[in-house]
């Protein structure tokens, strides 16, 4: 791999490691780009509190660690500022101008909650209700057509396990979407390593099938993530399975 733009810190409560140990595993590996993609803070009520990503108060220690290291491997790799972001409509332009005073980079789209974190369900949660999977589809689209996102991380999280034609029905007009709009998904290193339900072979038969663009995207909760080169060969013959165009790197849309 030439570039890696998933990548997270010990602030989202779960991924270990420092940043520069990250920064050093990712050089060993050969990679040329990394980019830092946290789970963003987001600006919630203040009786909820999440347990799955930085707070807003660690915003600018993640800036300010990932510019810094930056400046320090200027000569050895590539490094870029971005964050993770679902898409929650009643916060998300709070969240643009939370971060606007930011040289944030990129967003990457990770629609982790149906509906919204403070009351929705996991998208990874099973099921078989094809209006929690309509709900995901069309929050997702929504999402990537306000132009803010560089591409989609892990786009089939959504763990239906109804009716196989609805599934195909409603996967096939993300993917169309997605297409459409240039935006690139992401076949994920760590559902691979992790034997998750992810990747979904049902969906990359899709993706292939409508000429969607893809990357991959380490999602790497620890410097070891760089160091696996079975797992990358494991996405690479994905790529070739379902005739999948593969993106080395990508171009950032602005987020804000």
């Amino acid at each position: 791999m030439k570039a890696n733009y998933h990548t997270h810190t010990w602030r989202c409560m779960h991924a270990k490691g420092t940043e520069k140990e990250y920064v050093e595993s990712a050089i060993g590996a050969g990679l040329k780009i990394l980019g830092f993609s946290d789970h963003t803070a987001y600006p919630y009520p203040k009786e909820y509190t999440s347990g799955m990503r930085m707070r807003t108060d660690q915003l600018e220690d993640y800036v300010d660690t990932v510019l810094a290291l930056k400046a320090e491997y200027r000569q050895d790799i590539e490094i870029h500022l971005g964050l993770e972001v679902e898409y929650y409509i009643d916060y998300f332009s709070k969240l643009q101008r939370m971060v606007a005073d930011y040289p944030v980079e990129y967003f990457l789209l990770g629609q982790h909650y149906v509906g919204c974190e403070i009351d929705g369900d996991w998208s990874g949660k099973p099921t078989s209700d094809p209006e929690v999977l309509r709900t995901y589809c069309a929050q997702t689209k929504e999402a990537m057509e306000t132009g803010y996102f560089t591409y989609l991380a892990h786009p089939d999280l959504i763990r239906f396990t109804g009716e196989e034609a609805i599934y195909e029905e409603e996967m096939r007009r993300l993917c169309q979407r997605a297409k459409g709009l240039g935006i690139p998904l992401e076949i994920n290193l760590l559902g691979i390593y992790e034997d998750r339900h992810y990747p979904d072979q049902r969906f990359w038969k899709i993706a292939g099938e409508e000429s969607c663009q893809v990357v991959i995207g380490m999602d790497a909760h620890s410097p070891e993530a760089f160091c696996r080169p079975q797992v990358i060969q494991a996405a690479e013959d994905m790529v070739k399975r379902h005739g999948l165009l593969l993106r080395e790197t990508v171009e950032f849309r602005k987020p804000v």
